[in-house]
């Protein structure tokens, strides 16, 4: 069997026994290059995936091979720094919404910042065309790309519709919705969109703004007497980009005018795209007009990164940055920062700037010394108690502690109290009769019947697995 054939077999075993994650982060770009008298030597693309073949996937990559019958004396994984010839990004994937990222990049990788200002010279690999369609619209950070989106489990269904936008603008999800926590990637996917559709036709009309600056920009109209001209500069967008639509909340005016504005590039054909903490139903004070309208096309959640995720950020960032980490850092940073992308970021970047000006090279003992535990948030809080999930789930919901204590039987409060009751028998494993004591004094039967309907209904309701994801993320569980 001649090496890409072999090589295509072992992906195809793997696919089938590693998660989608590690399949898809550690294996893309990946071949055998040699096989001579038993000793086999794959090509890898970098020192991050060459570490995490050889510990973590090395055993099941040499039973596949001994699978085969072949007499494995030794596996060596050789770092390349071009795609290996003859192989194809994503070998041995099925599955279109993976084919899609890991299809073979256009252009090349671009450093992903957490904040802060554009370099005017734009970020590495941008073309003269790209940057002139950056230059001519402001609002969006050349930066943010779908090359620079590392993609995994938490996001791939927001990233694969982000996509699908960009191919059949104002036709296949329109308006996408994307909601999730803090710091996960939202406003990333959104101006990778309106990128990507300045680079597809420059002349594009894309607008990205926050809710905020909507508000704003909507106020001053009013106060001007231009709101004609605001409706106009709106209304004529091909595409419109809402960051945060959750503040739009108790607005009145300002939801009238975007209501109308939705209507007029709705019935136009024109892309909308909005991103929130929570999905359309549970944005509070948001007109019932509205709510239907963003539910009427994608909604996609984003939630936290997974390991495998968290590292391969990790490493693109540190690449970008000109910096090589040990494997044993990658992984420490990757267990130990949990919460979101922007504090992953975060902790890489103060790394590397101490590390630049002490003139010391990145170690485990540095990064424990920097930062200290409590920094990296890592594992559960020891303040997680039952009244704190009580907390916390009251607040999320825009309710008092209180209310999910009382006898009141309104579904706006039975449900959030069934999550938080959930909650504690999943997250702190507590005894039925106990949640029910933290609860208002309720029996033990409520508490079960509570947590079995929450469990059930996680099954089919996406929605509510978000929700519980954003709860369990302000109690930092």
């Amino acid at each position: 069997m001649d090496s890409r054939k072999l090589w295509q077999t072992v992906l195809g075993e793997l696919e089938l026994s590693v998660s989608r994650a590690n399949f898809r982060t550690w294996f893309k770009d990946t071949a055998i290059i040699s096989q001579e008298n038993g000793h086999i030597v794959v090509a890898v693309p970098n020192p991050m995936a060459k570490n995490w073949l050889e510990n973590k996937l090395g055993g099941d990559i040499r039973k596949s091979l001994d699978r085969m019958g072949l007499a494995i004396k030794s596996i060596e994984y050789r770092i390349t720094t071009a795609r290996p010839a003859g192989t194809a990004a994503g070998v041995g994937v099925k599955d279109p919404l993976i084919a899609a990222v890991t299809a073979p990049q256009t252009t090349t990788p671009q450093p992903v910042r957490a904040a802060g200002p554009t370099h005017p010279a734009g970020a590495p690999g941008q073309t003269r065309a790209q940057l002139a369609g950056a230059a001519s619209h402001p609002q969006l950070n050349p930066r943010y790309s779908f090359d620079t989106f590392v993609v995994g489990p938490s996001n791939e269904m927001a990233y694969a519709a982000a996509q699908a936008v960009v191919r059949y603008p104002g036709e296949k999800y329109n308006p996408l919705f994307i909601y999730g926590g803090v710091g996960l990637g939202k406003t990333h996917l959104m101006q990778a969109i309106g990128n990507a559709m300045i680079q597809q036709d420059a002349s594009k009309r894309v607008r990205y703004v926050t809710s905020e600056q909507l508000t704003n920009e909507f106020v001053n109209s009013l106060q001007t007497k231009k709101t004609k001209s605001f409706a106009e500069l709106y209304r004529n967008l091909d595409v419109f980009i809402v960051d945060d639509i959750q503040f739009l909340g108790n607005k009145e005016r300002t939801q009238e005018e975007f209501f109308h504005t939705f209507n007029a590039l709705h019935q136009a054909g024109k892309q909308i795209i909005m991103s929130s903490d929570k999905p359309p139903k549970a944005v509070p004070h948001l007109e019932d007009r509205l709510r239907s309208r963003f539910e009427m096309g994608m909604t996609a959640d984003v939630q936290r990164p997974d390991l495998e995720t968290r590292a391969a950020i990790i490493q693109r960032k540190a690449i970008a940055s000109g910096t090589r980490l040990p494997f044993e850092l990658v992984e420490y940073l990757a267990r130990h920062v949990q919460q979101n992308i922007r504090e992953l970021e975060g902790a890489l970047t103060q790394l590397i700037a101490y590390c630049e000006l002490h003139r010391l090279e990145p170690s485990l003992s540095v990064i424990k010394g920097l930062l200290g535990a409590r920094s990296l948030g890592g594992g559960r809080s020891k303040a997680v108690t039952p009244r704190a999930i009580l907390d916390k789930t009251a607040a999320y919901f825009e309710l008092l502690p209180t209310d999910l204590t009382s006898a009141r039987r309104d579904r706006d409060i039975v449900v959030p109290r069934q999550i938080a009751m959930f909650i504690m028998r999943e997250e702190l494993g507590l005894s039925y009769p106990k949640i029910g004591a933290y609860v208002g004094g309720r029996d033990h039967t409520t508490a079960m019947h509570s947590c079995t309907k929450i469990e059930k209904l996680l099954e089919v309701d996406e929605d509510l697995r978000a929700e519980i994801n954003q709860v369990k993320e302000r109690i930092n569980l």
